[in-house]
């Protein structure tokens, strides 16, 4: 920690770190550490005034400088911080100010403000080609007459071996209507398709390789007899007689955008109801010159209305697929989290659709392994907390997700919660082999069930649904997304993912687990695990040696 005669001090610190403006800081000093070629790599530098000095120059000087970006970490409010039956994993639960959100340094510099600690974030994005060796980040703090106050210095030391492309399919629910909510834009008008092109980008550079594509409005988080705004990429109308013609103009356009951006997968959003199956989404068409609504709420989901619509629905999408070349990375929903009570209606709906998407994954969240038993399923996303059984019967090519419900015990990201308990799940992918990971909340700024929008800078729970940071992982700004400590966190998980799957091509799995759990007192799981970021820091530091030494 650096201090100096105007008592303004600095102080180095990991990634997994969370400073908050009221309260002491402890945590420990981090200047060194490693990275592979092609990583994105993070830590900050905490600063805290006694007077209030504004501005505060920041002068950046290393031979690493065209790959570094400075953010100043933002504090959002939490009302709800967590449910009242919370485990002890985590930083706080009162409500107050939580960091959180990563804005652009202002051209003129930092406001330091008496008595509290803020940070500021720095980012180093490495080239794949990036050469290898120890380098040095020189920060300094100054006045605006160039005082200086403060100076911190941090080494990187690049190794000489690339991180190997992500295996893991990765998708974070992409709420287009919510875009076009926040920045008042009529659904896929230019002005709305640059935003989601925006939105995209982040999402892929972020590991998120598979993106929810909107067929007809997802019928997801939406209050029963409610609508969301409409957002279906096929366009419809309807003839006489029930036959209906399809376009797929729309939806040509999203698969070339996404393609432009890397996105490997496409994910169909669910034909059916959530929470049970029960009716068909919201289907708009143009009926007799006027576009109305022809399903929703009031069908029912076995009906042979709209059996009638899909049977001609989906072939011809099918044969769109394809025509694109794209029948390797299309997955399909029935319904999302059907209970085990409606088993029987799920097994109802899907195989109204199977029966012409034989050959193409279909994956739900759920959490009952009698889907899968009873062979209703056959790709179930279960819940982090619920695993164990499909893990014990060996369920292959299994996924898992978690959202506001997995908060005893395992891995999650509300803003009350510790990086580390973030930042782990990347260990326990590899551990246990998982092929994909599914949450529901890239941007959702509504609040529950859709009722109203909201503004993500102010309510950050859903309306007093959800604990904060489960809704979205990243803010609406005026030039784009604005990023979060908790998106960036999470992909450092995916890159520790990526550096054990590569130091399993040099030594094998059997030598990666006994390093990955050489120092535990009993075997890593989901619910168990170090809690401290020190270890995960540490641990990931010598995946990283090891690497390194069987490169020399």
């Amino acid at each position: 920690m650096q201090r100096n005669k105007n008592d303004f001090e600095t102080k180095c610190l990991s990634s997994l770190e969370k400073v908050f403006a009221d309260e002491e800081l402890n945590a420990m000093s981090w200047h060194n550490a490693t990275a592979l070629q092609g990583e994105t790599y993070s830590y900050q530098i905490a600063y805290r005034s006694i007077i209030h000095i504004n501005p505060v120059k920041v002068k950046v000087e290393s031979e690493l400088y065209s790959s570094i970006t400075l953010r100043t970490v933002g504090l959002v409010p939490s009302e709800m911080p967590c449910y009242s039956d919370h485990d002890d994993h985590v930083l706080r639960v009162t409500p107050g100010l939580y960091p959180d959100p990563l804005y652009p340094l202002d051209v003129s510099g930092l406001v330091a403000l008496p008595g509290q600690w803020r940070s500021i974030w720095i980012t180093i994005e490495l080239d794949k080609t990036a050469m290898a060796g120890n380098f040095t980040i020189e920060i300094t703090f100054m006045k605006d007459n160039n005082e200086v106050l403060s100076k911190e210095v941090f080494t990187l030391n690049i190794i000489a071996k690339q991180l190997p492309l992500q295996q893991l399919i990765h998708t974070e629910w992409f709420h287009n209507d919510c875009l076009a909510s926040y920045y008042g834009l009529e659904v896929f008008s230019e002005e709305h398709w640059t935003r989601v092109n925006q939105y995209l980008q982040t999402a892929v550079k972020h590991g998120m390789n598979m993106i929810l594509t909107p067929l007809f409005t997802p019928p997801i988080d939406t209050a029963i007899g409610g609508e969301r705004p409409t957002v279906q990429l096929i366009d419809v109308e309807q003839l006489a007689k029930g036959e209906y013609l399809f376009s797929f103009k729309k939806l040509l356009r999203w698969v070339e955008l996404c393609n432009s951006h890397g996105v490997v997968y496409f994910e169909f959003s669910h034909f059916f109801t959530q929470w049970g199956a029960k009716h068909a989404p919201k289907v708009m068409a143009v009926v007799n010159g006027e576009l109305k609504r022809i399903f929703g709420w009031e069908t029912d989901a076995g009906g042979e209305e709209y059996k009638h619509f899909l049977d001609q629905m989906l072939p011809e999408l099918v044969a769109f697929i394809q025509l694109h070349q794209l029948s390797e990375r299309c997955y399909f929903h029935i319904s999302d989290e059907p209970p085990l009570l409606d088993v029987d209606a799920y097994r109802t709906a899907a195989n109204i659709v199977k029966k012409h998407l034989a050959g193409f994954p279909i994956i739900d969240a759920l959490s009952s392994y009698t889907f899968y038993e009873q062979d209703v399923v056959r790709r179930p996303i279960p819940a982090l907390d619920h695993i164990e059984p499909f893990l014990d019967n060996g369920v292959p090519e299994l996924w898992t997700y978690y959202c506001c419900g997995q908060y005893k015990e395992v891995s999650n990201r509300f803003y009350n919660m510790p990086s580390s308990r973030n930042r782990i799940i990347g260990f326990q992918l590899y551990k246990f082999q998982i092929s994909g990971f599914l949450h529901w909340g890239y941007n959702f700024w509504y609040t529950a069930y859709s009722l109203k929008a909201i503004d993500p800078f102010k309510i950050t729970d859903a309306g007093y649904a959800f604990p904060s940071g489960d809704a979205f992982l990243v803010y609406p700004g005026d030039e784009g997304p604005i990023e979060s400590i908790r998106l960036e966190v999470f992909f450092e998980a995916l890159q520790d993912l990526r550096a054990l799957q590569l130091l399993e091509e040099l030594i094998g799995r059997k030598l990666v687990l006994e390093l990955l759990e050489s120092d535990l007192e009993e075997e890593l799981t989901f619910k168990k695990y170090p809690t401290g970021s020190q270890w995960l820091l540490m641990k990931r530091e010598l995946i990283n040696r090891t690497i390194a030494d069987f490169q020399a």
